[in-house]
């Protein structure tokens, strides 16, 4: 991305050189003037602070690209059709408004509404842009410089608008890991992301609009599955993509093949959660309406998988989520509860932007689905690993909670009571924290309840890092601040000390109990940035429950059509 100021001639290395070099002092001076409030916050413990800054060795470390680009959020809406035809394939992109289940497409209308109904069939090769949206009161980019929820907590999130307008941040990859050269892996980067919120919002944007340009895709070409053996489609329209690809990263999606992701539970949830999380800490109107359509489409996607309509997905017997060889029957506190989050995401976005009738749909499905929730997996003091009979389905899964974890990132009213809370994380952190090492580890993904780990699996019985800093983040936001510090501060002990296991600058995805990795220098432990998120939150954010958009949907006694039109409510 250099050569947008220094020029594609021989002179820009030297040219670079000569700048870092007359400028070095200042940009020594900038550096500490971003990291001393923090450095110097005597209510941080030393480690945490030595950690939260060294994690970010990934965003450079970590294969990252990034280059120039024309303004994403335009692209969405004034690129002009085009036709991608690559042999033996059939590849769909559009970016207009969406009917899942119908594999329609709905015309954008140059006005505030669209018309849900005025659909056409989608039987050929199209790529639609769907236009700028104008309002009554103006442009939703012109609504959303005035917007006082823009300006964000000043010790977190870099405010926006202090960006220069003409720069969209350029478009960003970086690996899963060293290990598994797959660019922006989608289920990890729900971990990592909070680091690129905080401190590189444009990109973090821009990496949302790139993966709902991706929902919105369809790659027809067949690829074998290594783990069940059988065949299937490379990227199915409506479903979030594991990855953004490896040799032709945006175009060729999907370099994951051990398993089908089509059918994975948790990445469309997640991708509606980030989405949320994003609209509601930014305060960015424009991206919340240029993401819309995919959101609804991942949304509507879901459905497949509530095969017994009690408005729960379930999993299918296979390890169908980011604990890709952890099998999962039935409904599942990890990909249940990223799908009750995520119902609630999409109401209260639905209502922010208008959309009265998906906001109505997805809070019925809400309602309906949140006591089967409990009364399938709630056992008194922890959600079981899953509904199904298996000798791990009443596992202590330490990420139980991450629907939570974003639930309450983003200001929305919380999934389940504070006692089940914090029973539940009292539980991981007595159990997969205190009883491996004596906390000094982290925590174990999977923990009977007799107190012996879960060997289910391997990733049952690992440690993975980025989870570990997820589950403390969970903790920060239920009010557990010290027992978050030390289930944290067993991934400082194991990889950072002088005392540790020597994984400093080279943090892997897991540790074993006996201190062997698997997966050096992964995208996951900027998940500690997560904790930082959760120490300061966002104004926006913060004062969120005081608007609790939920409560503002009002359901009809007759689920009839409602006005679909696309407003921004102020």
């Amino acid at each position: 991305r250099y050569t947008k100021f220094y020029g594609t001639s021989d002179r820009a290395a030297v040219d670079l050189a000569h700048d870092a070099l007359t400028h070095y002092k200042r940009w020594e001076e900038e550096i500490e003037k971003w990291q001393n409030p923090i450095l110097k916050d005597e209510k941080l413990p030393e480690w945490y602070k030595f950690t939260l800054f060294n994690e970010l060795y990934f965003l450079v470390a970590g294969g990252t690209i990034w280059i120039d680009s024309a303004l994403l959020s335009t692209n969405m809406r004034n690129s002009q059709d085009q036709v991608k035809e690559p042999e033996n394939a059939v590849v769909r992109i559009t970016e207009a408004k969406v009917d899942c289940r119908k594999r329609e497409v709905v015309e954008c209308t140059t006005d505030s509404t669209y018309d849900s109904t005025a659909s056409r069939g989608h039987n050929h090769l199209v790529e639609k842009h769907s236009r700028d949206i104008s309002h009554a009161n103006g442009s939703v980019n012109g609504h959303s410089k005035g917007n006082s929820t823009n300006t964000l907590h000043s010790s977190s999130i870099k405010n926006l608008q202090h960006d220069d307008d003409n720069d969209d941040g350029g478009r960003f990859l970086y690996l899963e890991g060293v290990e598994y050269v797959m660019w922006c892996t989608y289920d990890v980067h729900f971990y990592a992301s909070f680091a690129l919120l905080m401190l590189f919002p444009r990109i973090e944007l821009n990496i949302q609009r790139d993966f709902a340009q991706a929902v919105l895709c369809e790659d027809g070409r067949r690829v074998k599955f290594l783990a069940e053996g059988n065949w299937g489609t490379r990227k199915v329209f409506g479903a979030v993509p594991h990855d953004l690809g490896t040799h032709d990263p945006w175009h060729e999606m999907n370099a994951y093949n051990i398993h089908d992701t089509s059918k994975w539970k948790d990445l469309n949830p997640k991708f509606v959660l980030q989405v949320y999380r994003d609209f509601s800490a930014t305060g960015d109107l424009q991206f919340g309406v240029d993401v819309w359509p995919a959101v609804r489409a991942a949304m509507e996607y879901m459905e497949q998988f509530d095969r017994d309509a009690d408005g729960l997905i379930e999993n299918d017997g296979f390890p169908d989520q980011t604990y890709d060889t952890w099998t999962v029957h039935g409904v599942s506190a990890y990909c249940g509860g990223l799908w009750l989050a995520a119902l609630q995401a999409a109401a209260a976005m639905a209502i922010q932007l208008g959309d009265r009738d998906f906001a109505e749909t997805c809070k019925r499905k809400f309602l309906k689905a949140k006591p089967v929730f409990e009364q399938k997996l709630w056992n008194g003091s922890y959600f079981n690993y899953d509904s199904g009979s298996s000798g791990n389905s009443k596992s202590i899964q330490a990420d139980q909670l991450a629907g939570q974890w974003y639930t309450a990132s983003s200001g929305l009213p919380s999934l389940f009571d504070d006692f089940k809370i914090k029973s539940s994380l009292r539980k991981v952190y007595d159990f997969n924290v205190m009883k491996v090492k004596g906390g000094r580890m982290g925590a174990v993904n999977g923990m009977h309840p007799n107190g012996k780990v879960d060997e289910t699996c391997m990733q049952s019985r690992e440690i993975w890092t980025g989870v570990t800093y997820g589950v403390a983040a969970t903790m920060i936001l239920a009010g557990m601040e010290e027992e978050a510090f030390k289930t944290a501060e067993g991934i400082f002990l194991a990889g950072w000390s002088e005392d540790g296991y020597g994984y400093w600058f080279q943090t892997p995805e897991a540790l074993t109990i006996d201190g062997h990795y698997r997966s050096l220098i992964y995208m996951r432990p900027l998940s500690i940035w997560g904790m930082q998120y959760a120490l300061t939150l966002p104004k926006a954010v913060l004062e969120a429950p005081k608007i609790n958009f939920m409560d503002r949907i009002h359901l009809s006694p007759v689920n009839g059509h409602n006005e679909t039109g696309l407003h921004i409510v102020y």
